[in-house]
């Protein structure tokens, strides 16, 4: 069986190369299987245990099949456009952008007449980390899959978060959840923001609920990574010390 196996981020730079191609692989194959497989040949990309698979568009576990002639995407641990439709609001819009954010304007965006709660998280470049100081971010991401794992995240936040079902007599506005992350990539320089979590809801805590679930729920698991730069190397946060 044949295999390609794509790269992102440090296992990248690691790596030396975007991607390889894995020819005489067993005709089953799980995923550990082909992680054992790629060591074997490649054993400067080092331990690949917090290394997650995803086929298509959705992660897979290490017991998963890996069909032949599949591209698997190997993601090291994540750093943690669309019209304004309300209707995409209300579902949850997802937003890559390579230019400055700007929350304000976020925030407005999810505004709503029926909505009296209205919150905001912006999360900012800061200027020292791991005892260094930082000269600047660098954001990859895997923009394919972005998408689709924040619309699983936008379902879980609704399933968690939103308001119960309406109620016979209850009028639907009175149970909007709207929702709207942005995040940057390439360079964000200290001070800049990288991420913007907006949400309103006809209530304060559905919204401050909401806007907490989406940004811990985005750090776990969206493939976005983060490069710090300091003067004399860089390090992607979370591949370890």
């Amino acid at each position: 069986m044949r295999c390609r196996v794509e790269f992102f981020a440090g296992l990248r730079e690691r790596a030396g190369t975007d991607d390889v191609v894995l020819d005489d692989l067993p005709d089953t194959l799980s995923v550990a299987q082909l992680k054992a497989a790629l060591l074997e040949r490649h054993p400067e990309l080092g331990s690949l245990d917090a290394v997650r698979a995803v086929l298509g568009t959705a992660y897979v576990g290490d017991d998963a099949a890996v069909p032949a002639d599949a591209t698997v995407h190997l993601l090291p641990p994540v750093s943690g456009g669309a019209p304004d439709a309300d209707e995409r609001l209300e579902a949850g819009l997802f937003e890559l952008s390579a230019d400055a954010l700007d929350p304000g304007a976020a925030l407005a965006r999810v505004g709503h007449p029926s909505c009296g709660g209205n919150v905001v998280f912006t999360g900012t470049t800061r200027a020292r980390n791991r005892d260094q100081a930082v000269e600047r971010l660098d954001y990859e991401a895997f923009e394919r899959m972005c998408g689709p794992e924040m619309e699983r995240i936008f379902a879980r936040c609704v399933a968690a978060c939103g308001p119960p079902a309406v109620e016979p007599g209850e009028a639907p506005s009175e149970r909007l959840l709207r929702m709207l992350v942005q995040h940057r990539t390439g360079v964000v320089e200290v001070g800049e923001p990288s991420v913007v979590v907006a949400v309103a809801s006809p209530h304060r805590d559905a919204a401050f609920v909401a806007a907490r679930f989406l940004i811990d729920a985005l750090k776990e698991s969206l493939p976005v990574w983060k490069k710090e730069c300091y003067a004399d190397g860089h390090h992607w946060v979370g591949e370890g010390s």
